[in-house]
Protein backbone atom coordinates (compact mmCIF):
# COMPACT_ATOMS: atom_id res chain seq x y z
CA UNK A 1 0.00 0.00 0.00
CA UNK A 2 1.91 3.34 -1.20
CA UNK A 3 2.29 5.50 2.03
CA UNK A 4 1.10 8.48 0.37
CA UNK A 5 -2.61 6.65 -0.69
CA UNK A 6 -2.58 5.73 3.01
CA UNK A 7 -2.38 9.02 4.20
CA UNK A 8 -4.55 10.43 1.63
CA UNK A 9 -7.01 8.08 3.07
CA UNK A 10 -6.52 8.77 6.92
CA UNK A 11 -6.92 12.90 5.80
CA UNK A 12 -9.95 12.04 3.71
CA UNK A 13 -11.33 9.68 6.63
CA UNK A 14 -10.91 13.11 8.94
CA UNK A 15 -14.10 14.63 7.85
CA UNK A 16 -17.42 13.07 9.14
CA UNK A 17 -19.57 11.39 6.81
CA UNK A 18 -16.30 10.35 4.37
CA UNK A 19 -16.65 7.33 1.75
CA UNK A 20 -13.77 6.28 -0.05
CA UNK A 21 -16.08 4.66 -2.69
CA UNK A 22 -16.12 6.82 -5.49
CA UNK A 23 -14.27 9.17 -4.22
CA UNK A 24 -10.90 8.43 -4.58
CA UNK A 25 -9.99 9.49 -8.42
CA UNK A 26 -9.96 6.36 -9.54
CA UNK A 27 -10.18 5.27 -13.38
CA UNK A 28 -13.03 3.88 -14.75
CA UNK A 29 -15.51 3.83 -17.92
CA UNK A 30 -18.82 4.33 -18.33
CA UNK A 31 -20.79 4.28 -15.11
CA UNK A 32 -17.33 4.85 -13.82
CA UNK A 33 -15.90 7.78 -15.90
CA UNK A 34 -16.20 11.24 -14.75
CA UNK A 35 -18.11 12.59 -18.18
CA UNK A 36 -19.66 8.75 -18.42
CA UNK A 37 -17.70 7.76 -21.43
CA UNK A 38 -17.79 4.44 -23.06
CA UNK A 39 -14.72 1.60 -23.10
CA UNK A 40 -14.00 2.49 -26.78
CA UNK A 41 -13.08 6.54 -26.07
CA UNK A 42 -11.17 5.48 -22.95
CA UNK A 43 -9.13 3.35 -24.50
CA UNK A 44 -8.18 5.23 -27.37
CA UNK A 45 -7.55 8.48 -25.28
CA UNK A 46 -5.69 6.55 -22.88
CA UNK A 47 -3.28 4.80 -25.54
CA UNK A 48 -3.58 7.99 -27.65
CA UNK A 49 -2.37 10.13 -24.63
CA UNK A 50 -0.12 7.65 -23.56
CA UNK A 51 1.61 7.90 -26.65
CA UNK A 52 2.00 11.57 -27.17
CA UNK A 53 3.55 11.41 -23.44
CA UNK A 54 6.58 8.75 -24.05
CA UNK A 55 7.32 10.92 -27.47
CA UNK A 56 7.61 14.07 -25.49
CA UNK A 57 9.47 12.67 -22.67
CA UNK A 58 11.48 10.93 -25.72
CA UNK A 59 12.27 14.18 -27.55
CA UNK A 60 12.80 15.85 -23.88
CA UNK A 61 15.40 13.43 -22.89
CA UNK A 62 17.45 12.73 -26.73
CA UNK A 63 21.04 14.24 -26.73
CA UNK A 64 20.04 16.17 -29.56
CA UNK A 65 17.60 18.63 -27.17
CA UNK A 66 18.57 21.36 -25.20
CA UNK A 67 19.64 20.67 -21.87
CA UNK A 68 17.55 21.66 -18.74
CA UNK A 69 14.55 21.93 -20.13
CA UNK A 70 13.49 18.19 -19.86
CA UNK A 71 11.24 18.60 -17.15
CA UNK A 72 9.70 21.78 -18.06
CA UNK A 73 8.56 19.82 -20.88
CA UNK A 74 7.30 16.81 -19.42
CA UNK A 75 5.62 18.39 -16.77
CA UNK A 76 3.76 20.68 -19.16
CA UNK A 77 2.93 18.04 -21.51
CA UNK A 78 1.72 15.79 -18.22
CA UNK A 79 -0.12 18.56 -17.36
CA UNK A 80 -2.13 18.85 -20.82
CA UNK A 81 -2.56 15.36 -20.61
CA UNK A 82 -4.12 15.68 -17.49
CA UNK A 83 -6.36 18.43 -18.22
CA UNK A 84 -7.71 16.49 -21.16
CA UNK A 85 -8.50 13.13 -19.60
CA UNK A 86 -9.41 13.71 -16.14
CA UNK A 87 -12.85 13.98 -16.90
CA UNK A 88 -13.01 11.20 -19.36
CA UNK A 89 -11.21 8.41 -17.62
CA UNK A 90 -9.75 10.32 -14.12
CA UNK A 91 -6.22 10.07 -16.42
CA UNK A 92 -3.97 7.17 -16.41
CA UNK A 93 -1.05 7.28 -18.40
CA UNK A 94 0.35 4.97 -16.04
CA UNK A 95 -0.61 1.61 -14.47
CA UNK A 96 1.19 2.19 -11.08
CA UNK A 97 -0.81 5.09 -10.65
CA UNK A 98 -4.58 3.44 -11.63
CA UNK A 99 -3.56 0.27 -9.30
CA UNK A 100 -3.00 2.59 -6.39
CA UNK A 101 -6.15 4.36 -6.18
CA UNK A 102 -8.30 1.20 -7.45
CA UNK A 103 -8.39 -0.67 -4.75
CA UNK A 104 -9.20 2.15 -1.82
CA UNK A 105 -11.82 3.04 -4.12
CA UNK A 106 -13.69 -0.20 -4.89
CA UNK A 107 -17.12 0.45 -6.73
CA UNK A 108 -15.96 -1.15 -9.81
CA UNK A 109 -12.56 0.09 -9.86
CA UNK A 110 -10.19 -3.33 -9.48
CA UNK A 111 -13.03 -4.97 -12.00
CA UNK A 112 -11.97 -2.29 -15.05
CA UNK A 113 -8.06 -2.17 -13.95
CA UNK A 114 -7.26 -4.26 -16.54
CA UNK A 115 -8.13 -1.22 -19.39
CA UNK A 116 -5.38 1.01 -17.56
CA UNK A 117 -2.86 -1.61 -18.00
CA UNK A 118 -3.55 -2.62 -21.28
CA UNK A 119 -4.20 0.82 -22.87
CA UNK A 120 -0.98 2.27 -21.29
CA UNK A 121 1.17 -0.47 -22.59
CA UNK A 122 -0.70 -0.17 -25.87
CA UNK A 123 0.60 3.58 -25.95
CA UNK A 124 3.70 3.31 -24.90
CA UNK A 125 4.61 0.72 -27.53
CA UNK A 126 2.86 3.00 -30.12
CA UNK A 127 5.48 5.72 -29.07
CA UNK A 128 8.11 3.82 -28.90
CA UNK A 129 7.83 2.98 -32.60
CA UNK A 130 6.76 6.38 -33.61
CA UNK A 131 9.68 8.04 -32.14
CA UNK A 132 12.29 7.30 -34.23
CA UNK A 133 10.26 7.10 -37.33
CA UNK A 134 9.42 11.17 -36.50
CA UNK A 135 13.12 12.26 -35.99
CA UNK A 136 15.34 9.45 -36.21
CA UNK A 137 17.62 7.78 -34.26
CA UNK A 138 18.42 8.84 -29.92
CA UNK A 139 21.57 8.79 -31.50
CA UNK A 140 24.13 11.54 -30.49
CA UNK A 141 25.09 14.07 -32.96
CA UNK A 142 28.31 14.18 -31.36
CA UNK A 143 28.66 10.48 -31.95
CA UNK A 144 31.37 9.77 -34.30
CA UNK A 145 31.89 5.78 -34.08
CA UNK A 146 30.69 4.07 -37.29
CA UNK A 147 28.29 1.13 -37.62
CA UNK A 148 30.29 -2.37 -37.35
CA UNK A 149 29.32 -4.27 -40.30
CA UNK A 150 29.69 -8.26 -40.16
CA UNK A 151 31.71 -9.84 -43.09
Amino acid sequence: MPARRLALLIIAKGKPGFSPVGHMAANGYGDHSPGHYSLAAVIITEVLLTAFFLIVVLGATDDRAPKGFGPLAIGLALALINLASIPISNCSVNPARSTGVAFFNGDGAPGQLWVFWLAPLIGGLIGGLIYPLLFGSRKSPNDTTTPRHSN
